[in-house]
């Protein structure tokens, strides 16, 4: 897993933003690229003038985050389960976390992929059980636009913060990653909990 975090790195230092896109589209295609250090690597990289902007490199990683979640979905709305029962082995994903996915869905509505978006292990497949389960194509590209877009921004603004440190500050990223994501996990159902909350005293 690891040479393979080197690998994307190393595209998107050799091709700058063509490799972003690149990379990103394939992490939200089901690889596991590690958008955790790819995107704070994109922002040192444009703090050592490597690249032009670490905005621009969150503007691309961001529609290339639309773009392949945008993938997954419409192979999950016009494949159904039987994709996820043939396919999902390669992603993880079988027909028990679908049915959870679809049932938070059904609890919390649309906002369930912004949150996933937050979630390092689910972001990168979020879409497909979102396209199984016929979400709302507009609701699920605004959330999905959303959610990237502050993960993509967020990232980005630290690695350009930490500038030439970032090789420093990696492994410990690396190294954390579990906590990190047990720690977003617990959140994103927070967060999920509150807006159910919410939304049933507004409609009571």
């Amino acid at each position: 897993m690891e040479h393979l975090s080197h690998f994307f790195l190393a595209l998107v230092d050799q091709y700058g933003y063509p490799g972003l896109f690149v990379v990103m589209v394939l992490g939200n295609c089901g690889m596991p690229v590690g958008a955790e250090l790819v995107l704070p690597a994109a922002g040192a990289l444009a703090a050592t003038g490597h690249l032009s902007s670490w905005w621009l490199a969150a503007i691309v990683a961001t529609v290339a985050e639309v773009v392949g979640n945008s993938i997954l979905y419409a192979v999950g709305y016009y494949g159904g389960r039987l994709v996820v029962v043939r396919w999902g082995k390669f992603l993880k994903l079988n027909e028990a976390k679908l049915d959870a996915f679809h049932s938070f869905y059904e609890r919390y509505g649309s906002i369930v992929v912004f949150v996933c978006r937050f979630i390092p292990l689910v972001r990168g497949v979020s879409g497909l059980p979102a396209g199984v389960s016929r979400m709302h194509k507009g609701h699920f590209l605004l959330y999905t636009a959303l959610g990237s877009a502050l993960f993509c921004f967020g990232l980005a603004w630290l690695g350009d913060a930490l500038g030439n440190h970032f090789g420093e500050i990696a492994p410990q990223i690396r190294r954390y990653s579990l906590e990190l994501t047990a720690a977003l996990i617990v959140v994103a159902v927070a967060f999920c909990v509150a807006y159910a909350v919410r939304r049933k005293r507004v409609i009571s």
